[in-house]
């Protein structure tokens, strides 16, 4: 019985450590005591920073209905928006991006989270899914949304990890 709650305790502080792993990093990369990351919403074509990512939206494109090709390829449920970002690595070390820990907010304030399978289709190279970029490098790739044909993003939130604060970006 001890054995099992010992266990129990570990697996636990573990969870809790690592779920806080990011919490205290502002948009700087410093230390905040856990506040919100950032105050100020960038624009489309702003570098912004998040922990130890600097984020450049290039362009947006809504509406499109299918990406890669009509053999290998995927249809929309409602329509896809693309988003084309630079993500730079401002830190010291690699750092892994990825397209699940990035979300888009429509003008109702409704949330979306990354179509991965989409962005397999919409990167050739996979820039943008899962990579390790080393410190001083950056990629540039295509983050993939499938919202409903009547929805309309404002603004996004870009993360360098699931656990950090994010920096929001305005798309209108």
């Amino acid at each position: 019985m001890r054995k099992t709650t010992l266990i129990g305790l570990l697996v636990g502080a573990t969870v809790a450590l690592g779920c806080g792993a990011g919490a205290g990093q502002n948009a700087s990369g410093g230390s905040d005591g856990g506040a919100k990351a950032a105050d100020k919403t960038a624009k489309v074509g702003e570098a912004v920073r998040d922990g130890k990512f600097e984020f450049t939206v290039q362009q947006v494109k809504c509406g499109v209905p299918q990406v890669g090709t009509d053999l290998v390829g995927k249809k929309a449920q409602g329509q896809f928006c693309l988003v084309t970002v630079q993500v730079k690595n401002i830190g010291k070390e690699a750092q892994s991006f990825s397209d699940i820990s990035q979300k888009a907010f429509g003008a109702d304030k409704t949330k979306y989270s990354a179509d991965s399978g989409a962005g397999l289709y919409a990167n050739s190279d996979g820039a943008t899914l899962f990579n390790q970029i080393n410190p001083g490098n950056q990629v540039t790739g295509v983050l993939v949304f499938d919202v409903p044909a009547t929805a309309t993003l404002a603004k996004l939130e870009l993360h360098d990890s699931p656990f950090s604060g994010g920096v929001e970006v305005a798309l209108s």
